[in-house]
């Protein structure tokens, strides 16, 4: 059997993990971004601007059999996200269809920002998506352009990802920072190495027939008040100063479950914080 064929728009952290796994099990990878010269050894580059409505040179001329939209954006305003998430969905799309390339699948990796929940409730794939901010709504907005496309999608919510280069909240831990432990701040998280691992279990996964749902969150198996995770931390790296003027403030509070992507078979390398963390700080 011929080894799949898949194209990653926006090959960087995330989308570049998932490309060394997948050239692993050759498959043939095309991965878009802007520097190209960034790229795993191996991955067939594609230099483009996703904001760009015209189609880049460099676009593969061979059928597409799946589509990993995997952006990240640089602006953080609304109209950053627009041009990253919906702007940039569209333009690929229209590429496509311009080739005449019809991928069995396409993947969007989203956020679990389109959940509005605050109180620390439970969600899943199929609690309500009332998105409080800008960012929910367009990454909303996003997955139903996805799903309304002519070929089979699936939509990756991703929760808060930490790993080498993304390590902002043990940095805040190391300046004294502290967060209130009443009303608990329920965080979610996972691992960077468990964010590709996922996005790769879902290709290849399709590639072998089994059928997906439209919709799977990324999450580590224990969702945890940020109070415990930050004393924890503290514990861990020997801090002992406490600032008396900043401290940490997150304004949502929910807590997202990965049990539909468990059902499928995949589980995670880092169960909790607490293993992803000490590998992280190990380093």
């Amino acid at each position: 059997m011929t080894s799949p064929t898949v194209l990653i728009a926006g090959c960087g952290d995330i989308g570049s993990r998932v490309a060394r796994r997948l050239l692993a099990s050759n498959w043939r990878v095309h991965g878009l971004r802007r520097h190209i010269e960034q790229l795993p050894d191996g991955v067939l580059g594609v230099a483009a601007d996703l904001h760009q409505a015209h189609c880049p040179e460099a676009w593969p001329r061979e059928p597409v059999d799946y589509l990993l939209y995997c952006v990240a954006a640089t602006q953080h305003d609304e109209p950053g996200y627009q041009a990253a998430y919906v702007d940039g969905l569209r333009h690929v799309l229209s590429w496509l269809a311009e080739h005449r390339q019809t991928p069995r699948r396409l993947f969007f990796v989203s956020s679990s920002s389109v959940y509005g929940q605050s109180e620390g409730e439970w969600v899943d794939e199929t609690s309500p998506v009332t998105p409080s901010g800008f960012s929910g709504r367009l990454m909303l907005e996003a997955e139903q352009l996805a799903l309304s496309a002519p070929e089979p999608a699936t939509v990756v919510r991703l929760t808060g990802i930490y790993g080498p280069g993304r390590e902002r909240l043990a940095g805040q831990v190391r300046e004294g920072y502290q967060v209130a432990s009443q009303p608990p701040l329920y965080g979610n998280r996972i691992h960077a190495d468990d964010a590709a691992g996922l996005l790769t279990f879902l290709l290849e996964a399709d590639a072998r027939g089994v059928g997906l749902d439209d919709c799977y969150i990324g999450v580590d198996d224990a969702p945890a008040p940020l109070h415990e995770v930050v004393d924890w931390l503290r514990t861990y790296l020997g801090v002992t100063q406490r600032s008396q003027t900043q401290s940490i403030r997150r304004t949502g509070s929910k807590r997202c479950s990965n049990a539909r992507a468990r059902a499928l078979g995949w589980t995670p390398q880092y169960p909790t914080y607490r293993e992803g963390y000490a590998a992280l700080l190990s380093r």
